[in-house]
């Protein structure tokens, strides 16, 4: 049975810098991310702010979603995070509470 996956997004800030990623495993992704080891595009613009989740029934929709999402003009990523996070908090509390 196909194994499910996230696709989410990561800033430094509020409108700054987002990284749109994928993972089964959206802790330990998130933490290798903070820890400095998970992309060196996140890495070299400090993006450790979780903004957006978005769960998947399989990993192939995950990483459909994650290519649809690269393409997006940032205005578009902009207002789905400002959607579903319109304080632009950091989600990685609420997974790992």
């Amino acid at each position: 049975m196909p194994k499910g996956g996230y696709t989410y997004i990561l800033t430094n800030k509020p409108r700054g810098v987002l990284y749109i990623g994928v993972t089964a495993d959206l802790s330990a992704r998130t933490m290798q991310h903070r820890e400095g080891k998970g992309s060196a595009f996140a890495r070299r613009y400090g993006l450790d702010r979780l903004v957006l989740i978005e769960h998947h029934d399989a990993i192939e929709g995950a990483i459909a979603r994650e290519k649809t999402l690269k393409a997006w003009q940032r205005a578009w990523k902009i207002e789905l995070i400002e959607r579903a996070n319109p304080d632009w908090r950091d989600l990685f509390e609420e997974i790992n509470g």
